[in-house]
């Protein structure tokens, strides 16, 4: 830490003690542990996933070997699915399948209807409807703030415009697709955002995989956090780029990445990177991470980089008064050249934002492929996020937006303190709404979501290839409008479940919250 006081304090700008000073949510982060018996766990883990992979392989012999032609190619074409993806889809994903995709047929609000389903006589064929329901605790939704119920008082006025226009825009936004709504909703969120202009897209992926295409090409570098969103991802493939990886949240590794690659110029001519642009997310999706935001400006700044901060899962949900990262760690906006956020979490509704200069958003509109050909945001789902932001600005007269990030906040607490003292391996920084509990066996996947659902409780596993194959887990979604009865009352049915299956990992660990 001291490197980096150093390196702030001599390009004259404030030191990690001044910025703790001026904001106490910064805290320096503590590295994560492993549980007492983690070479047991990657162990146990790696041999589960072996012996699954050898029976699929065996399986694909026998089915070669016994004429199975339900899935072969058409004589003389080569296969169109014959890589590992189709593998794993077959004998891994299709196992466990009914765990994922489940059906609902409600509001995603604290409570949920799922849709019960049964595997079919050929797991192949996928999963049947039984017709019924349950009523489960949602505990996998992005509904931060419960703007999602349909009771909220975001209704009415949706409605209305459903009305007054129409539910499609059936037109890019350079065309006929931008209506007075899209116009006062970009520059609601510039207000919102802190930035002196905004566009909106009609979906949060597009809005990174085609607006970095659009700022960097060939020449540009672009480097990225090694656990990055697949959009961003995309985004960087597609732009022809030049991409350097950093560690996970680790600005040091940041700053050695960026030495090097100036150091060494572009590949085999060495000459000077046109531009260099960086990327974070504030949240991490499935770490529940927040992003060290100051250290990671001051080796911006040094190396006279580009910043692009993607907000998809703290904008409107982290912060005093919802504005992010920025806002919840003290960072000033300007230190941030291009600000994404998705409007699929906290606002309850769809698509994506980027905020920045003038300049940048006219060149934008101008460049976007999501801008330029895909049809732009329905107007009702516009019309949700103007009311939703209007409350959470408090210009609605009420301080029902600060109650909900109020409740937001305690919530993610509460819940993240409970598990941890329970003994659950969680991840995760406070004050983060993405909760994720680790549960490193393979077979512990499908075994908690079905016991979960048996416990009226919806919840999603990831595992591999959305996380690092040693790192199954359960990740929960905390929302504004749980109850701490609804979390208590989920605590005591997980801590049974975990006792079942032998989840309690750091059970004996001393708690460090």
């Amino acid at each position: 830490m001291a490197k980096f006081e150093n390196l702030i304090n001599s390009k004259g700008t404030d030191g990690l003690d001044k910025i703790a000073r001026r904001n106490k949510s910064f805290v320096p982060k503590k590295e994560k542990q492993d549980p007492p018996n983690a070479w047991a766990l990657a162990l146990a883990t790696f041999f589960a996933y072996a012996v699954v992979v050898v029976i699929g392989h065996i399986r694909d012999v026998c089915a070669r070997l016994f004429g199975q032609k339900k899935n072969r190619p058409p004589e003389g074409y080569a296969p169109l699915l014959d890589d590992f993806d189709d593998f794993y889809t077959r004998r891994l994903y299709r196992r466990i399948q009914e765990c994922f995709n489940r059906p609902i047929c409600s509001a995603p609000g604290a409570y949920i209807e799922v849709m019960d389903r049964v595997v079919a006589s050929d797991p192949a064929d996928g999963m049947k409807l039984t017709g019924k329901t349950s009523r489960c605790l949602n505990l996998s939704s992005y509904n931060y703030l419960g703007f999602a119920e349909t009771s909220d008082v975001c209704k009415q006025q949706v409605i209305d415009s459903l009305n007054h226009f129409s539910p499609g825009t059936t037109s890019p936004s350079m065309e006929a697709g931008t209506t007075e709504l899209h116009t006062k909703l970009e520059q609601l969120v510039a207000r919102f955002i802190g930035k002196p202009a905004a566009m909106v897209f009609g979906m949060g992926f597009a809005t990174n995989s085609t607006v970095i295409p659009a700022l960097v090409g060939k020449g540009a570098l672009i480097v990225s956090d090694e656990l990055n969103h697949s959009s961003i991802v995309t985004g960087a493939r597609i732009a022809g780029a030049k991409v350097r990886v950093f560690r996970h949240n680790n600005a040091e590794h940041l700053e050695q990445v960026l030495r090097e690659a100036i150091a060494e110029g572009q590949p085999r001519t060495h000459r000077p990177w046109t531009k260099i642009l960086i990327i974070v997310e504030g949240i991490y999706s499935m770490e529940g991470e927040i992003c060290c935001l100051p250290e990671i400006v001051a080796v911006k700044k040094k190396y006279k980089a580009y910043l692009y901060l993607d907000e998809a899962h703290s904008i409107g949900a982290m912060g005093p008064t919802g504005r992010g990262v920025t806002d919840h760690l003290g960072v000033n906006v300007n230190d941030v050249d291009i600000m994404m956020g998705t409007f699929t979490k906290s606002f309850g509704s769809v698509g994506g934002y980027i905020a920045g200069s003038e300049s940048l958003i006219e060149y934008l509109k101008m460049t976007s492929p999501g801008q330029l050909y895909a049809s732009s945001m329905a107007v009702p789902c516009v019309q949700q996020i103007i009311t939703a932001l209007s409350i959470v600005l408090g210009e609605d007269g009420s301080d029902l937006g600060a109650r909900k990030l109020r409740a937001l906040r305690d919530n993610s607490n509460y819940f993240r303190r409970r598990l941890i003292e329970a003994g659950f391996d969680v991840y995760g920084d406070e004050d983060s709404p993405v909760v994720p509990v680790m549960l490193y066996m393979p077979g512990k996947m499908p075994t908690f979501s079905r016991f979960c659902l048996e416990n009226k409780m919806a919840v999603v596993v990831v595992g591999f290839p959305a996380t690092p194959i040693l790192k199954p887990r359960v990740r929960f979604c905390i929302s504004a409008a749980h109850t701490k009865e609804d979390l208590e009352d989920a605590m005591q049915k997980m801590i049974e479940i975990a006792d079942v299956i032998g989840i309690r990992y750091c059970k004996d660990c001393p708690t460090s919250y």
